[in-house]
This record gives structure tokens, sequence and C-alpha cells, in this order.
């Protein structure tokens, strides 16, 4: 009897707990406080960045050296171009 009663005492306890937890509520998130990821290049905005460049093929050629130095591939190396290209 003294065992039902502390199985029944615990159950109860445990219970109460369950019930006794809030749910965590997920945070609403705005645009605005949520940092932007980093920029990725669309086929279209490179189509347009290597059609402005192709008008000063002296200066993409040397960009691109430069490229080929510091060993960037991907996005990184498209922006860097990018940078070097609007260099004066």
């Amino acid at each position: 009897m003294l065992c039902n009663r502390s199985f029944v005492a615990a159950a109860a306890l445990l219970s109460a707990a369950i019930v006794a937890v809030p749910t965590p509520v997920p945070a609403q998130t705005s645009s605005a406080t949520t940092p932007a990821p980093k920029a990725k290049l669309t086929r279209q905005k490179l189509s347009e960045m290597r059609a402005k460049w192709k008008a000063n093929k002296p200066k993409l050629k040397a960009c691109r050296a430069e490229v080929r130095k510091k060993g960037l591939i991907g996005d990184d190396r498209w922006f860097f171009i990018e940078d070097c290209m609007d260099k004066s």
C-alpha cells in the first residue's frame, strides 16, 4: 500500500511539472532585425558586370591576374574583380 501511495504521489508531481513547463513560442522575426545573408551573385547580375568589363580588356586582364595570385574562387573572385574594375 505504501508503494502505491508513493507511486501515485510521484506521478502527480511529474504531471504537475509537465503542465507547469511553458511551451516556447518562436520569436517573430522581421526583415529589419535579421542580418542580410552574404550577397550572392545571380546569373543576370554577373552577365551585366562582365559586359561592362569587356569594354576595358587590359584592366580586366590585370584584375584576373591578381585573382589568380590571390587564389580566389567562386563569388569572392567575382566580387574582387568588380572592386578592381571600379578602381581608377
